[in-house]
């Protein structure tokens, strides 16, 4: 009986071929590394006195260095026993668990339609091809030029058009033999129920071949070019051959990228895929139409032990990493996981590749964090709970995490890394450091503030949250606005103002680039160096390029008056200015928000009321940019007798 391609690949996919090549040789202990399913061993089909026979369980396969012998699990045994095809077959059926099929005529047949399918297909996917090559694909080549899609990443890729026709596919398919059945089967046509003649099911679309592992074509994507139509991609439905759950677009190369110790890199989309490879990043994928699954999962996991999944830096990117989180955690193995990565707010993979560069994406790749720093950032999001009852609900849903997963040891491990975090994370906080005279605990306004001596202060812990927050990523260039120039000029010239309060500026949210970017590395460099002085601070961000930046900063606030930036001034006063300038900061972060949920409310309910709530917001505003401080007392400490800055 002939054996269909899914139950050969089950048993292949179910058996390490070490465990079947291992009951006829004895594994090389020390080029061996069974955890990445590398197998070393003399070659049991000729002599020799080194190993030279290598068995991967990556690809399952086996090759010897020096014979040249090579086969996947079948023909290992035909060949080492003598065994026919049917006998080794059912021998590694049985070692595998799998079932061994009943002669079914019509499985049999289901078989060779399959084989069918793959031969209209590849037809398909040439016409495909030969249109975007022809005059009448001009606008595609226009918009795949404007996207940075090479023409070498165009033949890579096998990028083609579908015309704007509703039968130019179907009559060159029927031209080449192909029935009309083939044509529905293949999910090429579409059949209406109002009329019996089918249409192409993609007109007018940049066409994307999606194949399987084995590198025959099984599906496709479109990229509608047409800005009109409902859906922008469009992709096959679901056939004998194609099923979204259990394929990666790219899953082929990114499978041999990854035997070649390539990272593994989900992404979102075609292009995304696309830029990411064409780029160095052979190792990227993207699921096709659907979230992450945990067929997904099975796959990503054949080819790595810890892929990267890649999402967006908005709200909405948090979403879907902790959907990913939620599927992918019950499966976790000993040595199977998972690592996140999260992309600048507001660029995609591609975006990120072309206007930045490779070395950006690296960056994102490098700073990618462990899932359970993951499952830690998203039940925290940063802040510490300030009762004892929200301290225990954070707890118990750290435990709810970690129950489910179903390994017992890796759910052990979890347990134990979320109570050592807990126990950082409810340290008591360090004691005031101050010099004698100082003022004491307190200081104006009954803040607690952190002093400038003392040796041995114990280690600040710094959350997953800080480290991970967009502001440890590089930013853009652009002006600061005064109260961030502020912000950021009390920060360099005192810095251990910003030692004590990092977790609070990591959630700030500046206006301006370089701003952001400036933040990013006095964080950066002060989560690494606590002790940091004023000198050797402005030395490291002059060695970022943020020296001429610092400077336009203090001619802007010295245009304006604003003193209490400077390094003479007294700690006092300084942390006085800093915290009122962070507040307003804050409070004009806020209401410009409530400003958008105004405007949007008017916009449904144009009523007095809303419309008093609207200006009652820009009053506000307006109040907030006006006053910068009127504190009695303020710059005493420097000599100063004024009340404002």
């Amino acid at each position: 009986m002939r054996f269909s391609d899914s139950f050969l690949d089950e048993i292949r996919q179910r058996l390490p071929i070490s465990q079947v090549v291992g009951e006829h040789v004895l594994w090389d202990k020390r080029k061996s590394q069974p955890g990445r399913g590398d197998f070393w061993a003399c070659c049991p089909f000729h002599g020799e006195k080194s190993p030279s026979f290598h068995a991967d369980d990556r690809r399952g396969s086996y090759h010897c260095f020096g014979c040249g012998a090579h086969g996947d699990h079948f023909r290992f045994l035909t060949e080492k026993t003598g065994m026919s095809f049917p006998e080794a077959v059912e021998r590694l059926a049985g070692m595998a668990g799998v079932p061994m099929p009943a002669r079914d005529e019509r499985a049999e047949k289901r078989e060779a339609v399959r084989r069918s399918l793959y031969d209209v297909m590849e037809l398909a996917t040439k016409y495909f091809e030969a249109a975007l090559a022809h005059n009448i694909g001009a606008r595609a080549r226009g918009y795949l030029f404007e996207r940075g899609v090479s023409a070498q990443a165009q033949a890579r890729f096998r990028i083609g058009y579908a015309p704007d026709s509703s039968n130019g596919l179907k009559e060159h398919l029927a031209l080449n033999g192909v029935t009309a059945q083939e044509m529905v089967d293949a999910g090429l046509v579409v059949v209406r129920e109002d009329s019996p003649l089918p249409y192409d099911r993609f007109r007018n679309r940049v066409m994307f071949p999606i194949t399987d592992f084995r590198g025959r074509v099984i599906a496709f994507g479109g990229r509608a070019m047409s800005p009109d139509v409902p859906a922008k991609y469009l992709n096959s439905p679901e056939t004998e051959l194609f099923h979204k759950r259990q394929t990666l677009y790219n899953g082929q190369n990114a499978r041999q990228a990854a035997n070649d110790g390539k990272t593994v890199i989900v992404v979102e989309g075609y292009l995304d895929v696309i830029s990411a490879v064409m780029a160095g990043f052979e190792g990227a994928v993207a699921p096709l139409g659907t979230a992450m699954t945990e067929e997904h999962a099975a796959l990503l996991w054949r080819m790595s032990d810890s892929p990267v999944l890649c999402f967006d830096g908005d709200s909405a990117g948090l979403r879907a990493a902790e959907r990913a989180a939620g599927i992918v955690l019950p499966l976790l193995q000993p040595g199977k996981t998972v690592r996140i990565a999260t992309l600048p707010e507001g660029l995609d993979p591609d975006d990120l590749i072309k206007k930045h560069g490779r070395d950006a994406f690296t960056d994102v790749i490098d700073r990618a964090v462990a899932l359970s720093d993951t499952v830690w950032n998203i039940e925290t999001r940063g802040v510490l709970p300030e009762t004892p009852e929200a301290r225990a609900a954070l707890e118990a849903r750290l435990r709810e995490r970690a129950n489910s997963i179903g390994d017992s040891s890796v759910k052990r491990h979890y347990m134990q890394a979320f109570d050592e975090k807990l126990q950082a994370f409810f340290a008591p906080q360090r004691g005031a450091r101050f010099e004698a005279g100082r003022g004491g605990k307190f200081g104006q306004g009954g803040a607690q503030r952190g002093g400038l001596s003392g040796r041995g202060s114990p280690r600040l812990v710094v959350s997953d949250t800080l480290r991970n927050s967009r502001l440890l990523k590089p930013g853009l260039t652009a002006d600061a606005t005064p109260r961030e120039a502020t912000i950021i000029l009390s920060l360099v010239n005192h810095p251990h103002l910003a030692e004590i309060r990092l977790e609070m500026l990591a959630a700030l949210d500046f206006e301006t680039p370089t701003a952001r970017g400036i933040l990013t590395a006095i964080l950066d460099i002060i989560s690494r160096d606590h002790e940091i002085g004023r000198e050797s601070l402005i030395e490291a961000l002059g060695l970022r390029n943020f020296g001429e930046p610092l400077d336009r900063m203090r001619r802007l606030l010295a245009r304006q008056g604003v003193w209490q930036i400077g390094e003479e001034i007294a700690q006092a006063d300084a942390e006085t200015g800093l915290t009122h300038a962070l507040a307003l900061h804050n409070k004009k972060v806020q209401l410009n928000r409530e400003l958008k949920a105004a405007e949007l409310a008017l916009g449904d309910d144009p009523s007095e009321e809303t419309f008093e709530r609207l200006r009652d917001i820009q009053n506000q505003i307006t109040t907030v940019d006006g006053t910068e401080a009127l504190i009695e007392g303020f710059g005493s400490l420097s000599g100063r007798a004024t009340r404002s800055f």
